[in-house]
């Protein structure tokens, strides 16, 4: 576990959100780090329509298919510590993610990963960005429910801190 003395830094927090519930977690995030927050989106839009949707990300999750993304991200190189979010897609990180984690190299980074659910399986988003990035430093993700509104804050906190990331480790500009 992650206890030394971390030099203060600002993180990178990355989130893919379909419907919202992930960027309102990145949001909380940016919030109380004061990180720099980017959204990730897929070249081609995901289907709105759930029967679809579901169709669509199965296929994508079995064939570990990367969508082609939209130009914006930022790079991660100057970020020692990056938030990664996204949806909880059948029990693991929604294809967007998996290939904006594919396509950069995390190596020495500490990864947080967060994920939005609804409840449903359980997956391992810690074992799968390890395997996307085997050479980053991937703790224990946070699963947040849908519904999780009104202790949101305090929730993140106590995962930052459990991390070893406490509040004077970030750094603030402007």
């Amino acid at each position: 576990m992650f206890k030394e003395t971390v030099k203060t830094y600002r993180p990178l927090i990355i989130s893919y959100s379909y419907s919202g519930n992930t960027h309102r977690i990145a949001q909380e995030l940016q919030k109380i780090t004061g990180g720099d927050w980017c959204e990730i989106h897929p070249w081609q839009p995901y289907p709105m329509a759930f029967p679809e949707l579901l169709k669509q990300v199965k296929q994508e999750i079995r064939s570990r298919y990367h969508p082609r993304l939209l130009p914006g991200a930022r790079p991660p190189q100057l970020y020692p510590v990056v938030f990664a979010g996204s949806p909880d897609w059948c029990g693991t990180i929604a294809p967007p993610l998996a290939s904006w984690l594919y396509q950069n190299d995390l190596s020495g980074k500490i990864i947080l990963p967060f994920y939005s659910h609804c409840g449903g399986v359980k997956g391992n988003f810690q074992g799968d960005i390890a395997r996307l990035c085997p050479r980053a430093d991937v703790r224990e993700a946070l699963g947040i429910i849908n519904d999780n509104h009104q202790n949101l804050t305090a929730v993140l906190q106590n995962w930052l801190e459990k991390n070893g990331l406490m509040k004077d480790s970030f750094s603030y500009t402007g």
